[in-house]
């Protein structure tokens, strides 16, 4: 006999609850119901101490309460002879990981790479926070476990994966992926357990253990996990287990994450059950037998049984309900129409896509800690009913802080701050009336509206009084100023909030090929009612859904899910290498680097796929599904030879259908645009997702019917006079008018209603804006609305009259919609491109510009190309004037043309309208490698422009539609080449395919200007591209008004050569002169400056030191006249070498400018250039096959007034990411043999400079290697009183025969020098140590007497793996801190780490 299903989800601030009763379960005092089951819905508060300790449990006894009509006492365990199944979604991990609250924790990590994880790719969160706010590591203790494999082969270039295999030599093992591994050094067992037993005496239980390759090789990781059990540890997790997915960083912090929350979730799991009877314990060897069935969602969409239910699958429990909740009451095979998911709720938004089958990410970051594991695509932004309303520089601000609960919105009656869900209040769209009565001392009052409109009052004077003033400016009669009422400052952060959404949706849509217009907006959550038709509209989305539960839609979702269970496992082998048994016996092989997907593999990935699904199949059945019950989803992960966007594919329909490939062409081409004809397509893992089919409705479950229903309904126009009242609203186009306001409860399906109206259900409140409709159907509230009508004056062309002073709200807009532009090139520029210097380190920038060639958007990628590429696309302007047609795409990297280095190639199109240009779109984007002197285009010692590569000062790309392949062949290969002891371009099929991705996201930007042309009108656009420059201007004038004149400062490149700089500060109109006089002459060697990096430093130091949210564009420079004295090193000849002035001197003229300005202390003033290839021109002038391999390296921030510095970051000029280690070594002949911090390189101060980082590669073969650095001589400087940070140091280590017995190498080290350039033999090294940040303060006497204040700001602290926590502990009070909350994840994040905010 069925019992009670009951369905949870624990958020953060409410707990909502659905239970499914069958008929034979009723109060005694009433009739039986009708057969089947009934719904009982509870809401209640996620944390109320006063009144009971666990919020799901207390909604399990409510529940049972109503079912049964009888009593469960809260002093008694909860009764579960009723209770069959309860299922439940909870934050309790995603809160730990917020709030820094999980288990203690240890990791076990190879030696060598302690600090691995806290160096994680290098970057850092915001491009222009100098304090580097970062969150913590996640464990306290690390242990390096003396062991180390490595892969054998490389797949750089086809010859690296031929290599010798010694025979009858057991170091050399075959891993679980196929590929041969190097046991370099086996694990020193009793070293480790000494060390464990120190960790355990420290009081830490819980351990991950994360070692080098172990996603082919997990022996030792097991051997060490056994360690741990023997000793005792609680929580043991192996990498290898849980995600055996190449890429160490993520699997690391992956593990880490998973030792760090699972006891927390098995400490809540013993908790909750404490509360029940014994009936609630199942029998864990037959969980059929006995016991309720309890079930948790995990992040992939699926449920799993408690018992296996871990910490790093937990993070999106609850939206991943949601998620599930959506698809099923909103997806309709036969209308086969995609949907977007809209769930907005209090601190933030959740956005995601379905389009018949759930759509996965094996990659996020949360609260920060980057998580490997599939993961429903669920992108979440910082804007809700809670965000905070702000007014700078003219422009209208909506989050990402959030007021919270606690004081919360103003109209809590808490004094809190001014929110959208104040906003709405005071426009009329919420009703006090129907809201809960839970607010004042008492918790028995309605919402404020008095409190709401007294801080809108305060509000309005601050603003009106901005915009007065500017009217004046303006030149306009103070006389005929019109202020702006509280309705039109209300409605105007609503606006921006609506556009601040819509810009990931776009994203979330456009961005993989798809019109946001095609899809059916599906909102639920508790603020999303409110927002959903504006939403809709601002998309051109014409339809949208409301489910009847859609403010507990994550909880109904849990009731439709399914259990799943996944297995997965990588395939690095060739299927020719999976089968030679006796490969050992061999002399030579071709090393697998991926299994190509062909027929001659296939039988081999069906043997692989039903081992797979028997084992998914077995645990299922265990769980009590039977074989009818059971599904699988086989899904290859693919990607082309070269690449490394690997696509999650689907098993086509049909069993017999196994033609991957079509499949993978098709998505591929859908999402990126283009495919690679030619190119093998490579398995990287295989994975099976088992699904055990079992909704706890009490009803087969299906997807909706709700269109089929709204085709055959009959419908009925509903009057005001059904309204329940009438209340006073606002709504854009109309005006404040008396509004119907309805109650769900009392609609029919068939009832129609038409906007401006408020429909109102016991949890929810629906706005249905002018000229839309809404009707109501057996479980929705579907919305219509009328896209072709707007509730704005009318803009097409040029027909709209361009307006003579900027609104505040289209201000901001505006701005969203520009940045949105550079952001989706942006993201089309990762995807399409080949190389690993675009795609995965982020090397490129993406902007869009006016007719004038000024710079309006630049997103936030590389600072040094912010104000360098406005000058290549003027340069350009100016020397194709009257030569450039629509369709014109110019390519240029000439430092006299307004590029910065040679290998940052700049594509250039513009925007014509009406046959003359109107915009510029440009993309630049760093090549691996486009000829000169060395591999990799970074020479470190060359003298002349030539040595450096490919110098195109204007060429036509595209002409007429046609790519000029020839053309751009000849320059990049042919041209270079001409010059002697210097070689054309090494990766030509790589920089083709990149100018492509370029030319590609140039086409995406200009499709986004033209749409926005098209919704407002040409002059509109141009004009608020004017405004946003103004309000740019502005910021930066307010701060250069509040600070002293002249400034000045001096530093020195490592030879010598000084940069001198004097700032003269007009104080009365916030204008300046930088004056570079006194600066050195150019140099014969490579450090010289293109100005355009001078600008590009100038708008960047500016845009940190306002330190606020602001538009960056040209106006940022505005207020800036700069004096750069021609023959310094700062303006070079055109023929004069400039590879590290780009990347060198642009870091030393941020440190100037800080020390002018007394910003912060120097950081490590450099980028740490490391290039290593082979291949090119030879002596006889053949081209040999080859490749380049670039990367930048971390070091030190420099402190501040009330900051300690970051450790192993990059740092102003830079932010690009650095290459995995297992990625690194399975693509190039080398062994990364150590990456971690520096310590002691830090500047000491009463705030200390954060460490340095050392990196040592070891080479396999015969190599060309060259370093490009600074600040090997001249230390980092520190401030009033701040310690310098140490100079950086390389050091080539020239291996040395060994001694006779010895099993450690030896080496002659040798002083490399800051930029120099070598022949690598097999066994060398090089060991690059980077410059520490400069300290600020002079340091506190009593830092060295240990106490625990003390340790934190000085080195002691900084060395420890902690070191994230202590080096941001201390916050500039300019920074404002928000509520703790879920913001990032999904497949945005992997393009940028920023967050969407208004």
């Amino acid at each position: 006999m069925p019992g009670i299903r009951v369905c949870v989800d624990r958020g953060g601030t409410f707990t909502d609850c659905i239970a499914f009763v069958p008929h034979t379960i009723h109060p005694a005092a009433e009739p039986q119901p009708e057969p089947g089951f009934r719904q009982i819905v509870v809401k209640l508060l996620s944390v109320d101490p006063a009144n009971y300790d666990d919020a799901p449990r207390e909604g399990i006894r409510r529940i049972l309460e109503i079912a049964t009509g009888r009593p469960h006492p809260r002093s008694q365990p909860v009764d579960t002879s009723n209770l069959e199944l309860i299922r439940m979604g909870t934050t309790v991990a995603t809160n730990a990981l917020l709030e820094r609250k999980g288990e203690r924790t240890g990791l076990l990590i190879t030696k060598g790479f302690r600090d691995l994880l806290h160096i994680g790719n290098q970057s850092r969160p915001n491009i222009f926070d100098v304090t580097i706010a970062a969150p913590d590591v996640l464990y306290e203790q690390v242990v390096e476990v003396d062991e180390r494999v490595t892969l054998v082969g490389y797949s750089a270039v086809p010859s690296g994966m031929n290599v010798s295999v010694p025979a009858d030599d057991p170091s050399y093992v075959k891993g679980v992926t196929g590929e041969w591994v190097h046991v370099i050094k086996e694990p020193d067992l009793a070293k480790i357990e000494a060390d464990l037993r120190a960790v355990r005496e420290a009081g830490i239980r819980s351990v991950a253990v994360c070692l080098m390759h172990s996603f082919t090789f997990p022996e030792h990781e097991r051997r060490v996990g056994a360690l741990c059990e023997r000793l005792g540890f609680e929580n043991i997790t192996l990498s290898s287990a849980i995600m055996p997915m190449i890429k160490i960083v993520p699997r690391g912090t992956s593990a880490s994450a998973d030792a760090y929350l699972t006891p927390c979730i098995k400490e809540y799991i013993a908790g909750f059950f404490s509360g029940f009877d014994d009936g609630i314990r199942q029998n864990p060897d037959d969980p059929t037998k006995a016991g309720v069935r309890v079930e948790f969602m995990q992040s992939d969409g699926g449920l799993v049984n408690v018992s296996d239910f871990n910490g790093f699958r937990a993070i999106l429990s609850g939206p991943a309900g949601g998620v599930v909740g959506y698809a099923m009451t909103s997806w309709d095979d036969a209308e086969n129409k995609a949907i977007i998911g809209f769930d907005m709720g209090g601190t933030s938004t959740d956005v995601s896509r379905f389009a018949g089958r759930y759509e996965h990410v094996f990659e996020t970051t949360t609260a920060g800690v980057t998580i490997q594991a599939p993961q429903l695509d669920i992108n979440t932004i910082a804007a809700g009913g809670g965000s905070q309303l702000f007014f700078r520089h003219g422009m209208f601000y909506v989050g990402p802080e959030s007021g919270g609960a606690d004081p919360g919105p103003a109209c809590y009656r808490k004094g809190g701050w001014l929110t959208i869900t104040d906003a709405n209040l005071l426009l009329g769209r919420l009703v006090p009336d129907f809201f809960p009565k839970i607010f004042g001392k008492s918790e028995s009052l309605p919402l404020s509206v008095k409190d709401t409109q007294a801080a809108f009052n305060r509000f309005s004077k601050d603003i009106n009084t901005f915009l007065k003033k500017k009217h004046v400016q303006e030149g306009h009669s103070a006389a005929t100023f019109q202020p702006m009422s509280l309705d039109d400052i209300a409605y105007g952060f609503i606006k921006v909030a609506n556009e601040s959404m819509c810009r990931p949706i776009r994203a979330l849509t456009e961005g993989k090929g798809y019109n946001a217009a095609d899809h059916i907006l599906a909102c639920f959550g508790g603020a999303g009612g409110q927002h959903a038709f504006a939403i809709a509209r601002s998309l051109g989305i014409s339809k949208l859904l409301i489910h009847k539960h859609a403010s507990i839609l994550s909880a109904y979702g849990i009731a439709l899910a399914d259990v799943v269970h996944e297995v997965q496992e990588p395939r690095q082998a060739t299927h020719a290498a999976a089968c030679l048994p006796v490969l050992r016996d061999a002399d030579l092989f071709a090393a697998a680097s991926a299994l190509e997907l062909s027929g001659d593999t296939l039988p081999h990935i069906k043997e692989r796929v039903a081992h797979l699904s028997a084992e998914c199949t077995r645990v299922l059945a265990k769980q009590g599904f039977d074989g009818s019950h059971i599904e699988t989803e086989i899904y290859l992960n693919l990607r082309y030879q070269g690449t490394d966007s690997a696509m999650m594919i689907i098993k086509p329909g049909s069993a017999d259908d196994w033609d991957f490939a079509s499949a993978f062409v098709s998505q591929y081409q859908q999402e990126f645009g283009f495919t690679l004809p030619g190119r093998a397509i490579l398995v990287d893992d295989i994975r099976v997702r088992g699904i055990g089919k079992s909704a706890a409705t009490g009803s087969p479950v299906t997807h909706t019917t709700v269109h089929r229903e709204l085709a055959a309904l009959t419908r009925t126009v509903i009057g005001a006079d059904k309204a329940v009242k009438t209340e006073s609203a606002f709504w854009e186009g109309v005006g404040r008018v008396d509004t119907p306001v309805f109650q769900l409860s009392t609609l029919s399906p068939g009832d129609e209603i038409a906007g401006p109206a408020i429909i109102i259900d016991a949890i929810a409140t629906i706005a249905v804006e002018p000229h839309c409709t809404a009707v109501v159907t057996k479980d929705h509230v579907v919305g219509f609305v009328e896209t072709g009508a707007s509730t704005e004056a009318p803009a097409s062309g040029d027909a709209a009259a361009a307006p003579t002073t900027a609104d505040p709200i289209m201000l901001s807009v505006f701005g969203h919609r520009f940045m949105s532009i550079a952001e989706q090139m942006g993201r089309t520029l990762q995807k399409t491109s080949i190389s690993t210097n675009i795609k995965e380190r982020l090397d490129f920038s993406c902007a869009l510009f006016g007719p004038d060639g000024g710079l309006v958007a630049n997103a936030p990628h590389i600072p040094v190309h912010l104000g360098s590429m406005q000058e290549a696309v003027r340069w350009q302007m100016n020397h194709l004037q009257g030569d450039l047609v629509d369709g014109d795409v110019i390519v240029t990297n000439h430092p006299s043309a307004g590029g910065s280095h040679l290998p940052d190639i700049t594509v250039i199109t513009p925007v014509f309208e009406q046959g003359k240009i109107v915009f510029f779109v440009a993309s630049r984007g760093h090549h691996a490698d486009i000829g000169g002197i060395q591999p990799g285009s970074m020479p470190s010692n060359s003298r002349e422009l030539y040595q450096e590569g490919a110098a195109i000062k204007s060429f036509k790309l595209v002409r007429d539609g046609h790519f000029d392949e020839e053309g751009i062949t000849r320059l990049l290969r042919d041209e270079p080449a001409k010059y002697e002891g210097c070689s054309g371009t090494r990766c030509l099929r790589d920089n083709i395919s990149d100018l492509k991705a370029q030319v590609a996201a140039n086409h995406k930007g200009i499709t986004l200007v033209k749409s926005l042309i098209r919704e407002y009108g040409l002059e509109v656009v141009q004009t608020y591209m004017g405004f946003i420059r103004g309000s740019a201007e502005l910021a930066v004038r307010r701060l250069l008004k509040s600070t002293p004149s002249p400034l000045t400062a001096v530093d020195y490149m490592d030879d010598g050569t000084p940069i001198k700089l004097t700032v003269t500060i007009n104080r009365d109109d916030g204008s300046a002169l930088f004056d570079f006089t006194g600066t050195g002459a150019q140099v014969y060697g490579n450090t010289n400056a293109p100005r355009a990096v001078t600008y590009s430093a100038i708008i960047y130091c500016l845009r940190c030191m306002v330190n606020i949210d602001m538009p960056l564009n040209q106006g940022a420079l505005a207020p800036i006249d700069v004096h750069i004295p021609d023959g310094t090193f700062l303006s070079p000849s055109e023929t004069a070498a400039v590879v590290g002035g780009n990347v060198l001197t642009s870091q030393r003229l941020c440190d100037v400018i800080f020390k002018a300005f007394k910003a912060c202390a120097a950081s490590q003033g450099c980028c740490n250039n490391f290039t290593f290839g082979k291949g090119g021109k030879d002596e006889h002038g053949n081209v040999v096959e080859g490749f380049g391999y670039y990367e930048t390296i971390a070091g030190g921030s420099g402190a501040g007034p009330d900051w300690n510095g970051r450790s192993g970051v990059h740092t102003h000029m830079t932010n690009t990411r650095i290459t995995d280690p297992e990625i690194l070594e399975r693509r190039y002949p080398v062994i990364l043999r150590r990456f971690g911090l520096r310590d002691g390189s830090g500047g000491n101060g009463r705030c200390r400079g954060g460490h340095g980082v050392v990196r040592e590669i070891e080479f396999l073969e015969r190599l060309q290697v060259s370093m490009l650095s600074e600040r090997r001589v001249f230390r980092p400087y520190g401030l009033e009183g701040g310690e310098d940070g140490k100079a950086g140091l390389n050091v080539l280590m020239r291996r040395l025969p060994s001694a006779d017995g010895s099993t450690e190498p030896a080496f002659l080290e040798l002083n490399f020098g800051g930029k120099n350039a070598a022949e690598v033999q097999p066994g060398d090294r090089l060991r690059i140590e980077t410059p520490g940040g400069g300290g600020w303060g002079t340091p506190v006497e009593s830092a060295s007497a240990g106490s625990a204040s003390s340790r934190k700001r000085n080195a002691a602290a900084l060395t420890s793996p902690k070191a994230s926590r202590i080096d941001n502990e201390i916050m500039s009070p300019k920074r404002t801190r928000s509520t703790p909350r879920r913001t990032g994840g999904g497949s945005l994040q992997n393009y940028t780490d920023t967050q969407y905010s208004a």
